[in-house]
């Protein structure tokens, strides 16, 4: 029987058409996990995490560095 559709019918047709959908979702699916994996693995939102700096001012507080190294290494950070 000849449909005009070459004998394959509407299923085969609409099957394959929703394919496109489970790709573009599989994309996402990987970008979203790359970006949620990137941000688990950046210092910053790690517990404990302290800014240069912080580790700077602390530094500065207990006196291993004087007031000029302490500006001195502030230029270089800002």
């Amino acid at each position: 029987m000849m449909d005009g559709l070459g004998g394959h019918g509407w299923g085969m047709g609409l099957g394959m058409g929703w394919w496109w959908i489970f790709g573009i979702a599989l994309f996402a699916l990987v970008i979203w996990l790359s970006f949620k994996y990137a941000k688990k693995r950046d210092p910053r939102n790690q517990p404990g995490y302290r800014s240069p700096m912080e580790i700077l001012e602390d530094r500065y507080a207990r006196g291993e560095i004087d007031k000029e190294e302490f500006e001195e290494r502030k230029k270089h950070l800002l």
